[in-house]
């Protein structure tokens, strides 16, 4: 006979798979030593639409854990974007990421890059979108993946997602500006 188990509301699940910078290695290491393969991404994720859907998923599907890395209002700020954005503010934008049944966890970060978390996450597959090039090492290549070399090192891939066209949060804020 099973014992009765009380459900978590499904908020609290959600809330529960935002990780920082200090509460990710408790995580990253179970599922290592489980040897679940992790993949890392990363981005501002402001409106959530088809494309992010579809690369996310991807991204997803190259292994057992998907671990988000979420800009901080004040990085995407910094990205200059336009002034408007980010449009949603980044604890809205990692519960929204964190909904998402593929994705395990969200890690919201603040500086221009995603290098640390980057390094503290040292994922087996490092994902960026396809205007990115997985064999640039220029570091002053606006093709180059940050954090690539060190994913490589450790005996990590870089892979690229062609993205959806037709979809982007630039689009969408255009759209709702001009009608």
């Amino acid at each position: 006979m099973v014992p009765f188990i009380q459900k978590l509301p499904a908020l609290e699940i959600i809330q529960a798979k935002i990780f920082t910078l200090e509460t990710a290695s408790i995580p990253l290491i179970v599922w290592r030593f489980k040897g679940d393969k992790i993949v890392f991404t990363n981005g501002c994720f402001d409106i959530i639409h088809r494309g992010h859907i579809d690369y996310l998923a991807k991204a997803s599907d190259l292994g057992g854990k998907l671990i988000v890395g979420i800009n901080s209002d004040a990085s995407v700020k910094r990205l200059g974007k336009s002034n408007s954005r980010p449009l949603q503010d980044e604890q809205t934008r990692a519960l929204i990421i964190a909904s998402l049944h593929f994705v395990s966890g969200v890690i919201i970060f603040d500086e221009e890059t995603p290098l640390e978390l980057i390094k503290l996450v040292n994922p087996h597959v490092l994902v960026k979108g396809a205007d990115y090039d997985a064999n640039e090492k220029n570091k002053e290549s606006k093709k180059y993946i940050v954090g690539s070399d060190s994913v490589k090192a450790n005996g990590g891939e870089v892979r690229t997602i062609e993205f959806l066209e037709g979809f982007s949060t630039t689009a969408i804020e255009n759209k709702i500006k001009n009608g």
